[in-house]
């Protein structure tokens, strides 16, 4: 697969996990939703790191490392808001954790991270 293929690849793929992750928080799905978020925010790193370094980006699901590996620059605060989404990444993580997420995921934490997320897919679809 050429790089225009993995790049048109990973931006489908976040655009399909957006409306999951928007889906998921209508239904009260609070921490699938964030779950979700982390995952649109993975596949745009994913397609800038195509971009900015034509090649295959590596298989990593820590968005900071992911960030840095494919060179965009960052603020601190960007930096810490990408440290608190890769906690979001609940899919390989121990039932006691997956269990203290889940009660944190209130609807009030939720929505302000989801609208972090949303912030952070505009500024870097902007960078795409």
């Amino acid at each position: 697969m050429d790089n225009g293929k993995y790049l048109k690849y990973w931006l489908e793929a976040g655009d399909r996990d957006h409306d999951a992750m928007l889906h998921l928080y209508e239904n009260k799905d609070y921490h699938w939703s964030l779950f979700m978020g982390h995952l649109v925010i993975e596949k745009l790193l994913k397609a800038y790191y195509v971009i900015n370094k034509s090649d295959q980006p590596p298989y990593i699901h820590d968005l900071l490392r992911l960030a840095e590996k494919a060179e965009l620059k960052l603020t601190d605060d960007q930096m810490d808001k990408l440290d608190t989404i890769t906690t979001f990444n609940i899919r390989a993580r121990y039932d006691d954790y997956k269990l203290r997420f889940y009660k944190k995921c209130t609807r009030e934490f939720t929505e302000k991270w989801i609208n972090e997320i949303e912030e952070f897919i505009k500024w870097i679809k902007m960078m795409l």
